[in-house]
């Protein structure tokens, strides 16, 4: 299946998401039934210290993933022919235990509220089977006049 990235933002520069940033993480997030998923293999820059991936790392992955997963309720919720453009309004980590290096992860989102154009996320990261990061987020559908309004294509 192909990625939502790379569907509706092919020209992204976003850090976290931006199929155009040789940089940045460039995620590839997904529907698979009814989980949102991405799988992720840091670098070996990734790392905070020798073989623990770092924290700021692990919130760009939960951040971006989880905003694609409230874009993606709110085009499924509307039916409308534009995919929306969400932005972050606030995400708090948990950063439960410290994330191995050297292994794929896994990133899963799920809406928990939709209410208009606000979806609430939760969201973890597994690494080795074990969660080692949460997050629980909130992104609002912004209009016209907003600088991220019709960044996707």
């Amino acid at each position: 299946m192909k990625a939502l990235q790379d569907i509706h933002a092919p020209d992204s520069i976003c850090f976290g998401c931006g199929v155009k940033n040789e940089r940045g993480l460039q995620i590839k997030s997904s529907w698979v039934d009814s989980e949102f998923v991405m799988y992720f293999t840091p670098r070996e820059n990734h790392q905070a210290f020798d073989g623990v991936i770092n924290g700021g790392i692990l919130g760009t992955l939960l951040d971006c993933h989880s905003n694609w997963c409230a874009a993606s309720t709110l085009y499924e919720k509307d039916a409308d022919d534009h995919f929306p453009s969400t932005v972050t309004s606030e995400f708090h980590v948990k950063l439960k235990q410290p994330t191995p290096f050297g292994v794929e992860l896994k990133v899963t989102a799920k809406p928990t509220v939709v209410a208009g154009d606000k979806v609430s996320i939760y969201a973890e990261i597994i690494a080795a089977g074990k969660v080692t990061a949460t997050c629980n987020a909130i992104f609002i559908r912004v209009k016209s006049g907003h600088p991220a309004f019709h960044r996707w294509n």
